[in-house]
């Protein structure tokens, strides 16, 4: 059983394009292009380059002694915090960027929840000189000013979601409105392994650099390309994909997805699709989705601005659902301390988003002589004010 996307953008029984007809006409044109596109020479070429010389890649695969000496096992954290923007975003828009010149389009519109997506897409059209309408909520616009001042400093328009719950989804829905009113001009630049096929391929293959590089690395540091988990924190779940993508495959890695259980994954405030996820369709794709009995779907909660999504992507809930994939679902409180831990132990300040995947350690025990990868997806600057509220910094 192979755990990537088939040519109708199905994992498993997960996936597709799910769509208005109004939106065919983008969607059929990237997906009959997309791989095409990302497999000539001069693409690879200028991708790597951009990767290399703007983005700063490879980033570091970092022993953390202090923090594997206290959970009596060997952690490793791949430091896509370093990446330009903050975060593992940038991987992912500055492909699709290249995409979208490739396909004519000189108009970019982004969703974004905890801004670092919105971010990178504004940097990316900064570097290339086209025009980026991003959408945000109304509410994540308040809880990430610092993005969202990012954003205006790199010439980006950030339109505010006011409908629904103003966060993440809302932004989405705004997003695909524009898209089917602007259909010859715009590439519609998706953040995360979600929507309609082919953008959960085609981003997850983007940021698969990130697994690429830590089989190079690994190879290095303990002269083994596998480790025997690779943890990542999972909203929708790009940087998941990046880390699992080349070990999906590959049954000797253990995989392990942290979900954002908020205030507990029963206190009706939570973001936990696995655990409370049924099957139904958002935003182009059959997935898992937090829904009522009557199939609307619920608002989802997290301190964290990147993991408040309903849904997950499709691979994901393929990984779920298969039980190739081990899902942990994290507290509001379990991640803010760990979070705060990681910085005294080894000087990094993660993102709350990432503190989730640090937090799986109390409970989840490891043999002392295992490897655990975490993904160490995006820096906490842009969180500093929430962590300044929650312990009275």
């Amino acid at each position: 059983m192979s755990y990537q996307a088939n040519e109708k953008g199905y994992y498993g029984d997960f996936g597709g394009a799910f769509i208005p007809e109004m939106l065919y006409p983008n969607v059929e044109e990237l997906r009959s292009q997309y791989l095409d596109i990302m497999k000539e020479e001069s693409f690879q070429k200028e991708f790597k380059a951009l990767l290399r010389d703007y983005v700063g890649r490879p980033t570091p695969l970092y022993y953390a002694e202090r923090f594997s000496k206290k959970y009596g096992t060997k952690i490793y954290l791949k430091r896509e915090d370093l990446c330009h923007t903050g975060a593992h975003k940038v991987n992912n828009t500055v492909g699709q960027i290249l995409m979208a010149k490739r396909l004519g389009k000189d108009r970019i519109i982004a969703e974004t929840g905890a801004g670092q997506h919105g971010v990178a897409t504004a940097t990316v059209c900064a570097l290339m000189g086209i025009e980026c309408i991003v959408y945000m909520g109304e509410i994540d616009i308040e809880r990430q000013a610092p993005n969202v001042a990012r954003m205006k400093m790199l010439g980006a328009t950030v339109v505010p979601a006011k409908s629904g719950s103003r966060t993440l989804k809302d932004a989405t829905n705004e997003a695909i409105r524009d898209w089917i009113n602007n259909p010859l001009d715009t590439h519609y630049i998706i953040g995360s392994v979600v929507g309609p096929h082919p953008y959960p391929d085609m981003v997850a293959r983007f940021q698969a650099i990130i697994s690429e590089e830590i089989k190079i690395q690994l190879k290095e540091k303990e002269n083994r390309e596998n480790p025997d988990y690779v943890v990542a924190c999972v909203g929708g779940g790009s940087n998941a994909a990046g880390a699992y993508f080349h070990y999906l495959d590959n049954p000797d890695v253990g995989i392990i997805a942290v979900e954002a259980a908020g205030k507990g994954i029963q206190s009706g405030e939570s973001a936990a699709t696995s655990a409370l996820g049924k099957e139904g369709i958002i935003h182009g794709s059959k997935t898992l989705l937090m829904q009522t009995d009557d199939g609307q779907i619920t608002e989802p909660y997290s301190i964290s601005a990147g993991l408040d999504y309903p849904g997950v992507g499709p691979m994901h809930a393929n990984l779920f659902r298969s039980g190739r994939g081990e899902f942990i679902s994290i507290t509001d409180k379990a991640a803010m301390d760990a979070g705060l831990e990681l910085a005294k132990l080894e000087g990094i300040i993660p993102a709350i988003e990432t503190s989730h995947a640090l937090a799986i350690f109390e409970d989840r025990k490891f043999k002392k002589d295992d490897i655990v990868v975490i993904n160490l997806s995006g820096r906490g600057d842009k969180d500093l004010s929430t962590y300044i509220d929650y312990f009275g910094l």
